[in-house]
């Protein structure tokens, strides 16, 4: 590095360090393939705007609890070696990195963050199943919708189609919850299934005493045979265990009988901990947290309200609130009144009012707006799992201001005596079950307008002091953008133009916006082609030198004879593998001839382990005034021309 590069970066290293909140706010240093990585002491003191107009950044953001700066290949090397002296402070792998974030965190951020990893990939079905669940109440509720053949028919698939996304939720969140802890995915649908098998007693029928329930005695202890419908923590919890058991067999069984021997055994004994231990505790935890909030709602007064309406949408997340179904029957039989619909309904609601808060301080945010506007739009039907994992869990403020507003509308209720006159539908529906006594059709709408308001209103001063520190993560998910950016060298000679770029596998050769990475595919820092390969191997895509070799062998830097910058990068986020099933053949400053083995990967491991494999070359630096003309998409063999460099 000559002395005029070491004094700009120097500068840069002193304006980072700067803005993000001084050297004593800096726990740790890295860097991957094209980002600076820092580990903060308070994300919150970190200016994230004033790093974005720092000489050679080309973005930040805060991802995986990680302030992460986008520098490019080659170039980020040089500034985080330059920081960490600057600083005294070694730099360290990823690895060390990622444990050094996670120390950070006390064990309430660690789950949380567990919990929103899981939540987050399978969004758009709980998305998808809220909306069509107030599409099918809203037609439920129009006579000529009833009364014409068709519109009804449309109606019933609608409500069957609803019913039936959110009634193998427990089998999504086992399947995201192996993959997000290391397991083979495929095993967390197995054990999903399992749960949820007709074979068992119907969980809410159960709750309701209107199914006989089969009780097996094994070790003389008493199993039920009742299914896990709405058992998300039992869901979550199961499929951990279902992950550490794969990877555990997988290690452990010999080769020779691994592929029959791991998930039998893997399954057995998930199933086995499911109905002794996980279950039985799941319900038990059920009983107790239900027990205890109506208890308070019957001998607290309106504080006893406020804190079932504060708390309520809590249970909702763990899964066990079917049991208040049982509860609520009963209320009706006993006094004609249900007095815990209206506390659910403005629970609801003001989580509702924590959506928009999120959503008004971070209006410049398209993501926000993609993922706030439906998930409000599905609490206006009593639907608040997209609001509560999609935002209000996954940001933490939120939820804690949609409790808040919660509680303010359960002492509203208290005051107005307002009740049901039967249970199931909740918020804009539910104003059709509201006890007309007392003015109760007026009193149902100003606790809902205040519990919403309040909701709002506590998000969106919490949001002032937890501050933005998650803005930006909303567009990317958490450690999936393995950016590529502009590769730094200088004098490269150019050679005669056109210059041919040959497929670098055998695949399906596909336009880098089909990636399913949204740096990659948004084309943050240039323009690229991936291939779904379909073998484990990577070959020199034109005649290069190798500039960059990371660390974790994922990702390889070239520059093209022509004196174009290239980054090859094998699938998306493995640079969470450290670089298992990766070997590398060449090394940083090596000449390769096009068609040359460039590195190996073992596509099958890495698909197994929930990694997506395609491979992506990125166009990081073309020469001045050359473009880059692209191939029709198709499937390609190593040598086909796939890209071509023209002036």
């Amino acid at each position: 590095m000559d002395a005029e590069k070491r004094k700009r970066y120097e500068r840069i290293a002193e304006e980072l360090v700067r803005l993000a909140g001084g050297r004593d706010n800096i726990l740790g240093v890295a860097h991957c393939a094209t980002r600076l990585r820092l580990v903060l002491e308070d994300n919150d003191k970190a200016d994230t705007r004033a790093i974005e107009d720092v000489d050679l950044v080309k973005g930040v953001f805060v991802a995986g609890d990680q302030l992460q700066i986008i520098f490019g290949a080659g170039l980020v090397n040089d500034v985080c070696q330059v920081l960490a002296d600057s600083i005294h402070m070694d730099s360290m792998s990823l690895g060390d990195l990622k444990t050094k974030a996670n120390k950070r965190m006390n064990p309430l951020q660690r789950a949380v963050k567990a919990l929103s990893d899981v939540f987050i990939e399978i969004m758009p079905g709980i998305l998808a199943a809220a909306l069509l669940t107030g599409l099918s109440s809203v037609l439920g509720n129009i006579e000529f919708v009833q009364n014409n053949d068709t519109l009804y028919g449309l109606s019933r698939l609608i409500n069957i189609s609803s019913g039936a996304i959110f009634g193998f939720l427990p089998l999504c969140v086992a399947y995201s919850t192996v993959k997000r802890f290391g397991g083979r995915p495929i095993m967390g649908i197995v054990i999903g299934c399992i749960m949820l098998t007709n074979s068992l007693a119907d969980a809410g029928a159960a709750a309701q005493g209107t199914v006989d329930v089969t009780t097996l005695h094994i070790f003389g202890l008493p199993v039920d045979l009742i299914g896990f419908q709405g058992g998300i923590i039992v869901a979550l919890l199961i499929g951990i265990v279902t992950a550490k058991l794969d990877i555990f067999f997988e290690k452990k069984v010999p080769e020779v009988i691994r592929l029959l021997v791991s998930p039998l055994l893997t399954t057995l004994v998930s199933s086995f901990l499911l109905f002794m231990i996980i279950g039985p505790v799941g319900r038990g935890l059920a009983n107790g947290i239900t027990a205890v909030l109506v208890w308070m709602t019957q001998h607290l007064g309106v504080f006893g309200y406020a804190a079932f309406s504060g708390v309520q949408q809590l249970i909702v997340i763990t899964g066990l609130h079917h049991v208040f179904g049982a509860i609520e029957s009963q209320l009706l039989v006993d006094t004609g009144r249900n007095f815990l619909n209206p506390l659910m309904s403005v629970a609801i609601i003001a989580q509702g009012g924590a959506v928009l808060g999120y959503l008004v301080r971070n209006l410049k945010d398209a993501k926000a707006k993609e993922l706030c506007i439906p998930s409000f739009i599905s609490v206006l039907f009593g639907i608040t799992e997209p609001a509560l994992f999609g935002v209000n869990l996954r940001y933490r403020y939120p939820i804690i201001g949609g409790c808040l507003g919660g509680a303010v509308g359960g002492a509203i209720v208290y005051f107005t005596d307002l009740a049901a006159l039967g249970f199931g539908t909740t918020v804009v529906p539910g104003i059709a079950l509201a006890d007309p006594t007392n003015n109760g059709y007026v009193s149902y709408i100003i606790a809902h307008v205040a519990a919403v308001a309040a909701g709002f209103i506590f998000a969106f001063l919490l949001g002032i002091v937890f501050d933005k520190r998650n803005k930006k993560a909303v567009a990317v998910s958490s450690e999936t953008t393995e950016t590529a950016a502009v590769s730094q060298t200088s004098g490269a000679a150019k050679q005669e133009l056109p210059e041919e770029i040959l497929a670098f596998t055998s695949g399906e050769f596909v336009g880098i916006e089909k990636v399913k990475d949204p740096t990659f595919s948004q084309k943050v820092l240039g323009d690229g082609v991936a291939i779904l390969p379909t073998e484990g191997k990577i070959y020199a895509p034109a005649d290069c030198t190798v500039e960059m070799v990371m660390d974790t062998k994922h990702a390889v830097g070239l520059r093209t004879k022509g004196g174009n910058g290239l980054l090859l990068h094998v699938g998306i986020d493995t640079v969470q593998l450290g670089g298992k099933y990766f070997q590398v053949h060449v090394k940083e400053g090596q000449t390769l001839k096009a068609g040359d083995s460039i590195l190996d990967f073992d596509k099958d491991k890495i698909a197994g382990e929930g990694y997506d494999t395609a491979a992506c070359l990125i166009f990081t630096e073309p020469l001045e005034g050359v473009h880059a003309d692209r191939e029709t998409e198709r499937t390609v063999a190593v040598g086909d021309k796939i890209a071509v460099f023209t002036e």
